[in-house]
């Protein structure tokens, strides 16, 4: 852990993980952090003291991803086992299991309000390779599907309120395209071809208008949203 505005060594060190670390969450009040590996292991650790606190370990539970569910003591995450999992901090023990999916689920994101959820699958020539939205409160069903790549996606992400009379998702896949969906529908609203870009590996909210996508072959994309022809995104840079 490092602060930004201090020197140049690091803040604070978590060891523990017997694997390389594949996902990381910070608790809505920045006191814990929840960490997953491809040890199967999930640990939580007291940020101020660099503790571990808690340890989970499932079998074949390679952690792809993790997110802390904003005002809540709940870490959703995604698995190579192809199963999305919501864990209770307290105690570190799973809450909930949603139902298996066809392929591996390589990323989770949590809605501003913590009452929804999407998760991305991997896939190939357009088998598999969706986002799913699933409901984080008491009925926790499959709400929507998202299907349109041909290969993996790898990120996706809720797009604030204010760009759209809608509310919109953004997914980024292997298949070098960033698409804009509508949330309720499934309606694919925009694709953007990033050519030569290599495949996509995740995607950022950058403002109210922009988006941070990153790539195998070109590095970190700005992409803006435009209303000038309806819903449009563009590409303004590439660092």
């Amino acid at each position: 852990m490092w602060d930004l505005r201090g020197p140049s060594q690091p803040r604070q060190q978590f060891s523990g993980h017997a694997m390389v670390v594949t996902g990381l969450a910070v608790s809505p009040d920045s006191s814990q952090l929840c960490t997953g590996s491809r040890d199967n292991t999930l640990l939580l650790w007291d940020v101020g003291t660099g503790r571990c606190a808690e340890r989970a370990s499932i079998s074949r539970n390679l952690v792809t991803h993790l997110r802390w569910v904003p005002h809540q003591p709940y870490v959703l995450q995604t698995s190579e086992d192809k199963t999305i999992r919501l864990w209770d901090s307290r105690g570190l023990q799973v809450a909930h299991i949603f139902p298996t999916k066809q392929h591996i689920q390589t990323y989770c994101e949590v809605s501003e309000d913590g009452h929804k959820c999407i998760s991305c699958s991997s896939g190939f020539g357009g088998e598999g390779c969706e986002a799913t939205l699933w409901d984080l409160r008491q009925t926790r069903n499959r709400i929507c599907e998202y299907k349109g790549h041909f290969q993996t996606v790898a990120s996706c992400v809720f797009l604030p309120r204010a760009l759209a009379s809608m509310p919109i998702i953004a997914t980024s896949s292997h298949d070098c395209k960033v698409k804009i969906w509508n949330q309720d529908t499934g309606a694919c609203l925009f694709t953007l071809s990033l050519d030569g870009s290599g495949p996509l590996t995740s995607l950022a909210v950058g403002d109210t208008v922009s988006l941070l996508c990153a790539s195998f072959s070109r590095g970190i994309h700005l992409l803006r949203v435009e209303h000038s022809r309806g819903l449009e995104l563009r590409e303004l840079a590439v660092f």
